[in-house]
Parts: structure tokens; C-alpha cells; sequence
């Protein structure tokens, strides 16, 4: 019996064992298995929204102290000129400040907002508030918040930016903290969960990138320019008595004859053309120019907006196809045998050409993505060639065409609404540009690849070169009547008597103009499908640029980019006309006398005259003139300058107001 129960057993034993090596791989003690490739979601030490909570009370802390140290300055004697008590983010029409901290805030600004789609929650504070499920996720309610969120970042990144306009040590030391907090809190957030599941496991980290890069360069400016306050204190007075951006420009205008002297020393060789041509095309920095802020804004968002787009774009497709590609069984010639499709009788063989045309398509992705971003940022940096050109233009006074109508120089509503909507659009034409190339370039290089050079490189399945190859009376029609219409109308309809051309032959044209129409008609249908395509591509590669219309010029002011960039000129011009600023910054300094500086710093605010000032000319020849002709030539320049100047048109008496550049009137 004891025998029969321990056989009993050891099979009882054994149907145990058998049964459960049937689920060897299921999880024990309730334990989940991630499928391979899966990334785990990650549960941080601390909740990302009470980081972000506290962030947003350190914010409207920061910002309410600003106020109260700018209304501080106003009440204090000589505490400088009057402003309101919350302070401006930035002096978008300034022309001396610093353009890199609003460079680096918009780019925080917009990589937080292109995280926005990835985020568990728009807003990250509800994360805090928001019930948690079953499976110990936190779920936050989508919907209005993702509008709600597009107003909060920019007020969540105000008091960092404020912190640079108040031009203050207490300033500057709160920039320092808060930039040092948020810079630390993203780098503690990435530290921690450097992965996430959705998209890409590393998109998150690296779409954080900008991010992480403009909140590194602000918390190093924000300690330096601290540390500059404390040093140069003593030397606060005389910061406004140093050469200003308005005064380099004029300086440099009224004194040409020496950067021409040193711009013609080098000789007209095949490397001095071939630069001339470079500064044509791509933007080069300019000895008395400056682009304005809002321009450095859209290029800097322009950048980070090529980034962040062929970023996804690149996350979003190419793994994607290589775990397709990894994944290729020989079932895949089961698959295309059911649509008629057979490539081999060999099914590993089948499975290595899926995977090399897999390949073939993730290569020439690829290489439409390199395509569009260059051809993006090649059309960007021609485009501030572009601007500095049009804006040298009207401060000479110059007249463009900036569409049918006649454009008035004066400010307008649409002009300001224009303004404001400026460096947004060009953020927004840019990532539909570089999407729509991306788009057809792909299907081109597709179709370029699977049609031509594959079938070429493989001598197999050449659809296309047969196709066109039975069409060849066709093609052999057209190419023989187009040449022989050129070469009839240099050779036998067109002579050239005592040096001007003549039409000759008439009765053979109009014969041959007769008998060759329905080949014409031919020929008309093919170069009307070039047009058509000649046309997308002008347009997709064009569509980030809003210098210029994508319409014909009499319907250029129905293209909304190109009339925003007219009016954006307009206001800049107006407001920030250098020559202006340089006029009234010295009428201001003769209507309140200064302290005379030392004589090294090469100001003398008591003896200037109109101009002089500005004009600090170091040239011999100029010197040998005498000082009565270097006093009236530089009047005639400044007075020249500001006649053309849109903003003091206003101010000026009806009789000048339309005087001409020698003094008569229209």
C-alpha cells in the first residue's frame, strides 16, 4: 500500500510538475511581464507636479518682487526714467539690448510647448489633484486644458525672462535663483527617467535638449551679469555715455569713404567672387548693422523649430521600419502570394529582398529628411539677407514694392497686429514647410528608387523604362518638332540687318505655326504638367520664407505671410529707425548738460554740434578739409537721413513734408 501510495504520489507529483511546465513563462505572484522593446513607464522620486507647483509659486514670487523693485525706482530720487510697476518679459524695439536671453527664453518656451502632446497631462500640477486608476497611473483631463496650457507656459516663463529688462543686481541675483531652479529641476527629471514609452523611449531626452540648452545658458548669464553689477558699480553713470548701436549705425553711414578704402584692398580674384557671391546668398554679419530683435527671434525660432520637426519626424517612422524590417519571417511570401506577388521560389530569399527594399525605403526617408532640413535652413539664412537689404533700404528712405497699393509708412492697426503675429507665423510657416518637403521629397526619392535605380542596379521589374520606352514615337515627335521650331526660328524666321534682328519669312510661319498645332497642343500638355510640378516645388521649398509672395505680384496682398511681413517692416522702421534714436538721444544730451568725463573716454557733451559727435573721423584726407566743411557735411548727412525717416513725418511741418533730397519742394 505504501508502494502504491508513493507511486500514486510520484504520478500525482508528476502531473503537478506537467502541468505546470505548461505556464514555466507566465509571471508568478501576480508579476507582469513587459513585451521586448516595451519601455516601463518610470515613477520618479518626486511628483513631476510638485516640482512644477513649486516652480509656479517661485515664479509669481520672483515677478511680484520685480514689480515692487521697479516701482521701488520710481519713487527713489534719480531712480531713472518713469515705467510701469510689472515689468516687460523684453524690449522687443530696443536696439542695445542683449539679444541672446530672449533667444534662449522663446526657445524654453517652444520646446515646452512642443512637449505638450507627449506629456501625461498638459498641465503638470494636476497630475496632484487628478484621481489615480486602477493600474496606478495618474490621469489628468486632456481636452480645454491642452488650450488652457498654451497661455500658462508663457506666463510660467514670464518672470524669467523679466528678470534680464529690469537691469538691476536684486534683478539679476532672482534670475539666478529661478533660472538655477528650473535648469536643475529639468536636469533631475531627465536624470531620473531618462526613458518613456511613448514614441520613442529617448524623445522625451532629446526634444528636451533645447530646453536643457537655453535654461544652461541662463543660469550662467544670470551669475555673470551679477557679478559685472557688483564690479562695475562705481562705473554706472558713465554706461549711457558709451557708443550706443544707433550711433555705430550712423557713424558708419556718414563715414563710407573708409570702409570702402578697406573693403577694395583685396584684388577681384576667383576667391574674393566667389565670397561676394557666398555674402550674397548666406547671411554674413555687417559692420554697422544690427537685425532687429524680433528678427533674431524668428531665426532662433526658426532653428529650433527645423529641430524639433525632423525630430519626430525621424523617431516617428524609422524605428518603426526597423522592427518591421527585424520582424520579416518567411510567412511574409505567404502574404504576397495571396496578392499575385512572387519574387522568389526560395523563401529566405524572399525575406532578404523584403528586407533590403525595407531598407531602400528607410534610406531614402532619410535622405528626404537631410534634403528638407537643409533646403529649410539654407532658404532661412537667405532670408535674413533678405530682411537686412529691405530694412537698409528704408532707412535710406528707399521706396519698396511691397504690393499694388501704395504702402503708407505710417503705423495702423493691422500693421501693429501684423507685428505682434510676426516671428509666430514665421515659426508656424516653417514646420509646415519642412513637413510639406518632407513629404514630397519622400515620394520622389520613393519613386525615384523603385522605379529607376533599383530596377537599373538589378535589371528586373523596369515597369517605368518600359513603359516609357513603347511611348518612344511619342517622345521622338515632341523632342523633333521643338527642335526644329528652335532652330527654324534662329536660322530662317529671324535675320539681323545693320545690327538689329528682323522677322523674315512670314508665309513659311505662318505655314509652319498652321501645320504643326496639333503637336503643339502635345507640347503644351506636357509643359503644363511641368508647371504644375515646377510650381509645388517653388511653393513647398518657398513656404517657410515670408519675404516673398507665393502669389503673382498683382495678388501679392492676398498672400497673409507676405503682407504680415510688409507691415512688420513698416512698425520697425517706424519705431526703431536707428538714425532717429541717434537724433533724439543727442537732442537729449545738449538739453541736459552732463558731467564732462574723462578725457580718455573721448566724449565731449559740451562742445558737440548736430552730428559731430557721431562723427568721429579719424581719416587724414577728411581732417586736411577743414572744420567748418566736416561740420556741414556731416548736418547735410544727418539732415538728409532724418528727412527720409517714416517716424518723424508725422512731426514735421506740411510744407517739408514731401521736400525733395536738394531742398525743393514736389
Amino acid at each position: 500500500m505504501s508502494s502504491a501510495a508513493g507511486n500514486q504520489t510520484s504520478s500525482g507529483a508528476t502531473e503537478d510538475y506537467s502541468y505546470g511546465s505548461w505556464y514555466i513563462d507566465e509571471p508568478q505572484d501576480s508579476q507582469e511581464l513587459q513585451p521586448e522593446g516595451i519601455v516601463p513607464s518610470c515613477h520618479p522620486s518626486v511628483p513631476p507636479g510638485l516640482l512644477h507647483t513649486s516652480l509656479a509659486v517661485l515664479s509669481v514670487v520672483v515677478l511680484l518682487l520685480l514689480a515692487l523693485l521697479v516701482r521701488c525706482r520710481q519713487l527713489w530720487p534719480h531712480g531713472g526714467h518713469s515705467r510701469s510697476g510689472l515689468p516687460s518679459p523684453m524690449d522687443f524695439l530696443t536696439m542695445d539690448g542683449p539679444w541672446t536671453v530672449p533667444a534662449a527664453v522663446f526657445m524654453v518656451l517652444f520646446s515646452s510647448l512642443c512637449l505638450l502632446p507627449s506629456a501625461e497631462a498638459p498641465l503638470p500640477f494636476l497630475t496632484l489633484s487628478s484621481p489615480s486608476s486602477r493600474d496606478g497611473k495618474t490621469e489628468a483631463p486632456r481636452g480645454p486644458w491642452k488650450m488652457l496650457a498654451l497661455l500658462y507656459y508663457p506666463a510660467f516663463y514670464y518672470s524669467l525672462a523679466a528678470c534680464a529688462t529690469v537691469r538691476h543686481a536684486a534683478a539679476h541675483l532672482l534670475g539666478s535663483v529661478l533660472s538655477w531652479a528650473h535648469f536643475g529641476v529639468q536636469v533631475w527629471q531627465k536624470a531620473e527617467c531618462p526613458q518613456e514609452p511613448k514614441i520613442y523611449k529617448y524623445y522625451s531626452l532629446l526634444a528636451s535638449m533645447p530646453l536643457l540648452l537655453g535654461l544652461g545658458f541662463l543660469s550662467l548669464w544670470y551669475p555673470v551679469q551679477l557679478v559685472r553689477s557688483f564690479s562695475h558699480r562705481t562705473g554706472a553713470g558713465l554706461e549711457r555715455l558709451q557708443s550706443s548701436y544707433p550711433e555705430e549705425y550712423l557713424r558708419t553711414l556718414l563715414c563710407p569713404k573708409k570702409l570702402r578704402s578697406s573693403s577694395h584692398t583685396s584684388k577681384h580674384g576667383f576667391l574674393s567672387q566667389a565670397w561676394i557671391c557666398f555674402r550674397h546668398y548666406i547671411y554674413t554679419p555687417q559692420r554697422g548693422f544690427r537685425l532687429p530683435l524680433t528678427l533674431v527671434l524668428s531665426a532662433t525660432l526658426t532653428g529650433t523649430a527645423i529641430y524639433q520637426v525632423a525630430l519626430l519626424l525621424l523617431v516617428g517612422v524609422v524605428p518603426t521600419i526597423q522592427k518591421v524590417r527585424a520582424g520579416i519571417t518567411t510567412d511574409v511570401s505567404y502574404l504576397l502570394a495571396g496578392f499575385g506577388i512572387v519574387l522568389s521560389e526560395d523563401r529566405q530569399e524572399v525575406v532578404e529582398l523584403v528586407k533590403y527594399h525595407l531598407w531602400a525605403l528607410e534610406v531614402c526617408y532619410i535622405s528626404a529628411l537631410v534634403l528638407s532640413c537643409s533646403l529649410t535652413f539654407l532658404m532661412l539664412t537667405r532670408s535674413l539677407v533678405t530682411h537686412r537689404a529691405n530694412l537698409q533700404a528704408l532707412h535710406r528712405g528707399a521706396a519698396l514694392d511691397l504690393g499694388p497699393p501704395p504702402q503708407s509708412p505710417h503705423p495702423s492697426r493691422q500693421a501693429i497686429f501684423c507685428w505682434m503675429n510676426f516671428s509666430a507665423y514665421q515659426t508656424a510657416f516653417s514646420c509646415l514647410g519642412l513637413l510639406t518637403q518632407q513629404i514630397i521629397f519622400f515620394l520622389g526619392t520613393v519613386a525615384l528608387a523603385f522605379l529607376v535605380f533599383m530596377p537599373v542596379l538589378h535589371g528586373s521589374n523596369l515597369l517605368l523604362l518600359q513603359s516609357l520606352g513603347s511611348l518612344w514615337p511619342f517622345w521622338l515627335t515632341l523632342a523633333l518638332a521643338v527642335t526644329l521650331q528652335n532652330m527654324a526660328a534662329h536660322w530662317v524666321f529671324l535675320k539681323t540687318h545693320h545690327g538689329w534682328p528682323e522677322l523674315t519669312n512670314r508665309c513659311a510661319l505662318y505655314a509652319a505655326t498652321f501645320l504643326l498645332f496639333p503637336i503643339n497642343v502635345l507640347v503644351g500638355v506636357m509643359v503644363a504638367i511641368w508647371r504644375v510640378v515646377l510650381s509645388a516645388l517653388y511653393n513647398a521649398v518657398h513656404l517657410g520664407q515670408m519675404d516673398l509672395s507665393l502669389l503673382p505680384p498683382r495678388a501679392a496682398t492676398l498672400d497673409p505671410g507676405y503682407r504680415t511681413y510688409c507691415n512688420f517692416l513698416k512698425i520697425e522702421v517706424n519705431q526703431s529707425h536707428p538714425a532717429m534714436i541717434a537724433f533724439c538721444t543727442l537732442l537729449l544730451r545738449t538739453q541736459k548738460p552732463q558731467p564732462h568725463p574723462a578725457p580718455q573716454d573721448g566724449l565731449r557733451l559740451g562742445m558737440e554740434e548736430e552730428g559731430m559727435q557721431l562723427l568721429q573721423i579719424n581719416d587724414p584726407v577728411a581732417k586736411g578739409t577743414g572744420p567748418r566743411a566736416r561740420q556741414g557735411r556731416a548736418r547735410w548727412g544727418l539732415t538728409y537721413t532724418l528727412l527720409h525717416n517714416p517716424a518723424l513725418q508725422t512731426f514735421r511741418k506740411r510744407a517739408l513734408s514731401g521736400a525733395r533730397a536738394n531742398g525743393t519742394q514736389p
